[in-house]
């Protein structure tokens, strides 16, 4: 029987963190524990549609029979076409205004940038944690009851690494927007092709066939994985259903990516189509 790597939920009132620079060990429990979730197709709402794993989620959930329309929200035109897809040029801090009126069923984020790209520790804050916010506000006003983000291997609020730490602060306020459910996905280096240049990902990338088969036990969390997977983990984690707060490294992110729509729970029978 397939088992899945599972997180117990956290009260959002709760400290979110167990310990400096790890997350809770994972119990592994079985997917028939976690209730179905309705086959009605849903509404996306999608954030950081630009980026590397925001290409691969955009795919992946215009593939999926499960949601009937994604929107993507972007400072600029995101130049796709495609029946299911609607493209919303949003101001980030007026996003709550322009999305009124919008009803939607999950939401999902993936803005994350870099230090050296944005320029500096404020503006990195600004991406990583500001941006992100004020999409899940707005998201929440429109009836989201999920949150899908990515977020960073050992991410933790009381880092002493800034990049860390700040993802850790963002972990920490976006469970407090109130989503009935959040997933945490929380990778570490990220394999694909990126728009931009990035020497030491460039460098990683070659390095991580020879690092990720040493990289057991409590380090299983830092091997590197493609953005491909993280975004079909990202659909994945939002067809389980949980609810609370939940959050997934490397081992169950491989696991979440391959949850199909509509897929019996091991030791449930398909349901038969009728002649």
């Amino acid at each position: 029987m397939p088992r899945f790597a599972d997180l117990t939920p956290t009260s959002s009132s709760q400290r979110l963190f167990a310990g400096p620079g790890r997350t809770p060990t994972p119990q592994l429990v079985n997917l028939v524990k976690i209730p179905r979730v309705s086959t009605t197709p849903k509404i996306a709402l999608v954030a950081g549609a630009n980026g590397m794993i925001g290409g691969y989620l955009i795919q992946a959930l215009l593939e999926a029979p499960d949601y009937s329309r994604v929107f993507a929200l972007t400072r600029r035109p995101y130049g796709r076409e495609h029946p299911k897809l609607a493209n919303r040029i949003v101001v980030y801090p007026r996003m709550a205004e322009q999305l009124k009126g919008m009803v939607a069923h999950d939401a999902f984020c993936c803005i994350g940038t870099t230090i050296a790209a944005a320029g500096s520790q404020e503006a990195f804050r600004e991406a990583d944690v500001d941006a992100v916010m004020l999409f899940a506000r707005a998201a929440r006003a429109t009836g989201a009851t999920r949150l899908v983000v990515v977020s960073s291997a050992r991410a933790d609020p009381a880092s002493k690494n800034f990049y860390l730490r700040t993802k850790g602060e963002m972990e920490e306020e976006v469970a407090s927007v109130g989503f009935p459910s959040l997933d945490i996905l929380q990778p570490s280096l990220l394999l694909g092709p990126r728009k931009e240049s990035r020497p030491m990902e460039t460098l990683g990338r070659l390095l991580a066939p020879l690092a990720n088969p040493f990289l057991t036990g409590s380090r299983e969390a830092l091997k590197a994985i493609p953005a491909e997977t993280v975004a079909r983990g990202m659909v994945g984690a939002a067809r389980r259903g949980a609810r609370g707060i939940y959050r997934y490294t490397y081992p169950a992110i491989l696991q979440l990516a391959e949850i199909r729509p509509h897929q019996p729970m091991p030791g449930q029978p398909a349901k038969k189509t009728p002649a």
